[in-house]
This record gives structure tokens, C-alpha cells and sequence, in this order.
């Protein structure tokens, strides 16, 4: 089965730095308002859809959480001849800014371009210094009084790259985590037979602090909870074995550990038997930094929730050029809605 490339396409390219999703909100509510229950948008800007159980007198709720929001910046400063300074929304390798374009999104959206000081007019010792995100401006290609009719001090500013197929991979920037919100929207569109109340929930401001997924999984207060995000596959030229967490092309992966999160045992354990019984392809997933929503859904509800993740092997995160395997993504979708639909059939209370 071939994945809605297209559908990928348009959810990676839309605009959503943290705090100012509006526009990817707007395109994750038109493709899932006919496909749920319910839906709302809270006070944080997540969008919470409900799709009801087939089984449920007791009312359980399982949470999906996957974040709308890419790593972006915001505007801090437009000096006297018209370069903009800015302040990162989320982690950057500064490295990775250089010779890349950025769209800022003022009063008009205005392109312009990453610079830094041009390397033939360095010293020796800037060369072998190690870049730093304050050595980067946004060349606009206008004077000042021309960028002040179209950018404010506040504004956010996304990547500009466009999706595109490399052998059975997309690429493109914001896989992390677009990629994501494309497969909880894909399975809840395919969800039938779940027997408890499914809320598939797209948050906010992840990527400075998990700050949607808190707040959602405090209101929902859900019996079990799923994270969706994307983790490392650093299966590249120099990795030893036990530095890659994951490889692309080697399945969906099952999320054990992070930084922020111990996956319940219970839940690793269903969702590890889960795949094998579905024939889907896994792996497992150690991931030693970072951490995702999975932590705010396991924790935020007033009980706690039985939590864990599904994790999208990607190389190249937080780069212009992240890269996911089509086979991983859609083995992602068919894990979770048999996970979703086999709820009621493991026993939790071992």
C-alpha cells in the first residue's frame, strides 16, 4: 500500500513554528472533521478530536499525540540596513542555517536568505571556529523602510524546502514531526473497530517544551496514552552499532526510553506484540536525549496514563533535509490503529 505522498507534501511545506500553527491547524481540521466524532481547538491552540468506542461502559480514553509545530524563529531586531536578527524556536545546529532560505511571516510572507560573514574575508582563527546561531542574519534583499512594511519585531519565520521522493524516502524539512500528524490523520481515518474512546489530539509548542501535550493530557485525562514523533536514525558513514538507534527501512520503531520518558512495560510489551501478531516490521528504540509528547500524555492526567510511542526512524533531524522511509511511515498507521483496536484484549494488570 502506497502512502498519500501528496497529502505528506502539503503537511510538511504549511507553515507552524511554535506558538503560531495556525495555518497547519487549519489543514489538519479540513482533513479530520469528517472523519471524528468531535473536535475542538482548546485555549493552547491544540486541536482535540474524539472518535467514540465501540465497547466502552466504562469509558475509557486512550490519548494520541502528535505535534503540529516545526523548529522555526522569531524576529528580534531589523538593524539600519534592513538584516533581521532572530531567536531560534526549538534546537538548531547552527551549521545547519547556512546557505539556506527562510520565510518570514509578516504581514505578507517575505523569502530571504540565512547570511553569515562571507569565509574569504575571515581570519584563520574564524575559520576553525565552530558556528554559532548569533553569527547568522536574515538578508531580505530590502532596504529597511521596505522591510518595515512587511515585517514586525514578533514575527515567526519557518524553513523554506520542498518535499520530494529519493528511492522509497521523503524528504523534506518538518518531517519532524509533520510526518506525525500525517499518520494519526490517516489512521483516524481508517479507525473502525477501537473499543475505547480514541482522542487524537494535534498540539502545540512541542518543540520548546511539550507545552501542547501537557495541557491536553491534563484535560483528557487518559487510562492510555501514544506518542507519534519521529527519532534518530543514525545508520550513516562512521556510526558504530550502538550509536544508531534506529535504521530506515528497518520498521516502525517501539520506543522504550528517552531522555524524558520510561515507557511503561506493559504498554511496550502490547505494542511489541501487537506488530509481531499484525506482521508488521519493528524495531526497538533507546533514545538517550531528547524526548517527545509521550511525557506530558504518560504524566500530565490526573492518574497518569499506561503510555508509550510509536517512533518514525528519520535521518538528518532538525535539518532542511530530513529523510523517512515510506514503508516506516505507513507501518507506523497500521501499528497504531491495531494498537488502538486491541486495546481491550492484553491484561494491564500484570
Amino acid at each position: 500500500m502506497s502512502i498519500n505522498v501528496d497529502l505528506l507534501k502539503r503537511i510538511c511545506e504549511v507553515a507552524g513554528a511554535p506558538g503560531f500553527e495556525k495555518r497547519v491547524r487549519e489543514m489538519v481540521i479540513e482533513e479530520v472533521k469528517n472523519h471524528v466524532d468531535e473536535w475542538r481547538v482548546d485555549n493552547m491552540g491544540n486541536v482535540i478530536t474524539v472518535k467514540k468506542g465501540k465497547n466502552n461502559p466504562e469509558g475509557k480514553k486512550a490519548m494520541v499525540a502528535a505535534h503540529m509545530d516545526e523548529i522555526g524563529f522569531i524576529v528580534t531586531h531589523i538593524d539600519d540596513n534592513g538584516f533581521v536578527r532572530f531567536h531560534t524556536l526549538g534546537g538548531f545546529d547552527p551549521k545547519t542555517l547556512t546557505a539556506q532560505r527562510v520565510i518570514i511571516h509578516g504581514r505578507k510572507d517575505v523569502v530571504g536568505v540565512m547570511g553569515s560573514k562571507p569565509i574569504h574575508v575571515m581570519s584563520q582563527e574564524e575559520r576553525g571556529k565552530v558556528a554559532k546561531t548569533s553569527d547568522y542574519f536574515i538578508d531580505l534583499g530590502m532596504k529597511k523602510e521596505e522591510v518595515e512594511k512587511w515585517v514586525a519585531i514578533g514575527d515567526p519565520i519557518t524553513r523554506e524546502r520542498e518535499l520530494i521522493e529519493m528511492g522509497n524516502c521523503v524528504n523534506c524539512k518538518s518531517i519532524d514531526n509533520r510526518v506525525s500528524v500525517f499518520i494519526l490523520i490517516e489512521a483516524l481515518k481508517q479507525l473502525q473497530n477501537h473499543p475505547y474512546d480514541v482522542y487524537g489530539v494535534f498540539t502545540v509548542q512541542e518543540e520548546v517544551g511539550l507545552r501542547g501535550a501537557n495541557v491536553s493530557a491534563h484535560t483528557i485525562n487518559p487510562d492510555f496514552g501514544f506518542g507519534l514523533d519521529t527519532t534518530i536514525a543514525y545508520d550513516l558513514p562512521g556510526a558504530q552499532p550502538h550509536e544508531m538507534v534506529t535504521k530506515l527501512g528497518e520498521g516502525v520503531a517501539i520506543k522504550i526510553m528517552d531522555a524524558s520518558t520510561i515507557c511503561d512495560y506493559r504498554m511496550v510489551d502490547f505494542m511489541k506484540k501487537t506488530a509481531t501478531s499484525a506482521q508488521i516490521k519493528w524495531q526497538p528504540e533507546v533514545l538517550t536525549a531528547g524526548g517527545t509528547d509521550t511525557a506530558g500524555v504518560q504524566r500530565m492526567g490526573k492518574e497518569g496514563a499506561i503510555s508509550g510511542a510509536i517512533s518514525i526512524p528519520t535521518r538528518h533531524l532538525h535539518q532542511v533535509i530530513e529523510m523517512a522511509d515510506k514503508d516506516d511511515i505507513q507501518g507506523a498507521i497500521d501499528l497504531l490503529i491495531a494498537c488502538l483496536e486491541g486495546l481491550d484484549g492484553y491484561d494491564w494488570s500484570h
